[in-house]
């Protein structure tokens, strides 16, 4: 298998149409991620509120989140899982493995189990499992809540069957790609799912500057996300240019932007980047100890 391949699918899928459409999807685990995935299954008719479920720590924000999209609240994991054909595990990182030792036994032979933990690698959730499931890691990233994610996943079996069930379920959120376990989803992981925070660090410093030149923090603010957003809307629109092209069509020689540009090579801001996504692949390493 290539190391990276995707799928872009646009439109809506209609449920009645659908792979799944018969299929009760539960998580363990409602944060931040899951509540969105599951929203925006319900929000593009893929899946209907009554197939999907959830159990969580916290009695609290089940309850919460299943009064606000209608989803199935169960206090049990192990009955969810019985009643349930995928499994979206969505504990911490830090948590899933100390998790799954209260309901392994639990798992029936060809569930689809899907795990969102950063850094956790097939092979030792297949093992902490120890039942054959068909078992997927998902690396979303938070634009998926508007439908313009980049959804990175990677399977422990070449299995097509399986690749089309987890390709239709997330591409209404956005981008799918299937990279290989390692060092390709490590680089997913850093440049989709944490890139969205350096995004963000970036527009920080953006808009900082401008209120240092006169600008409220609100304008700045308006300022910077236009800008930021047209650039990447402009890309996405000129499939027939590359970056580089976009680059040149904006840089008039010993221009303004010119200028700028030197400047940002010359304190070698490129380096700078590299470093920081090596150490946040570090990180997610160091996460799978």
């Amino acid at each position: 298998m290539d190391p990276v391949r995707f799928n872009i699918v646009g439109g809506e899928r209609k449920v009645m149409n659908h792979y799944l459409a018969h299929k009760k999807i539960g998580f363990v685990g409602c944060g931040n991620m899951a509540q969105t995935i599951a929203r925006g299954w319900v929000d593009s008719q893929i899946l209907r509120p009554d197939q999907i479920s959830a159990t969580n720590r916290s009695p609290g924000k089940l309850k919460k989140f299943a009064d606000d999209t209608g989803i199935n609240a169960f206090d049990s994991t192990e009955q969810m899982l019985e009643d349930c054909d995928v499994i979206v595990l969505a504990m911490k990182p830090q948590d899933l493995l100390t998790a799954l030792e209260d309901f392994q036994h639990a798992f029936t032979d060809n569930q689809i189990v899907i795990s969102l933990a950063a850094g956790i690698s097939l092979h030792t959730i297949k093992k902490a499992i120890n039942a054959p499931v068909r078992l997927v890691r998902i690396m979303p990233n938070t634009p998926a809540s508007i439908k313009e994610g980049v959804i990175g996943y990677c399977i422990a079996d070449n299995n097509n069957e399986l690749k089309t069930a987890i390709e239709d379920l997330f591409s209404p959120l956005g981008l799918v790609i299937e990279a290989d376990e390692g060092e390709a989803f490590e680089a997913l992981t850093v440049s989709a799912a944490s890139g969205v925070g350096f995004v963000f660090e970036l527009m920080i410093y953006w808009r900082e500057w401008l209120e240092e030149h006169g600008f409220d923090e609100e304008t700045a603010t308006l300022m910077t996300v236009k800008t930021f957003l047209g650039a990447s809307k402009l890309a996405d629109q000129s499939s027939n240019l590359s970056l580089e092209d976009l680059l040149a069509r904006v840089t008039s020689k010993k221009g303004v932007t010119a200028a700028g540009l030197a400047s940002m090579r010359e304190l070698e801001l490129e380096r700078g980047l590299r470093y920081s996504f090596e150490k946040a692949v570090l990180r997610d390493r160091e996460l799978s100890q």
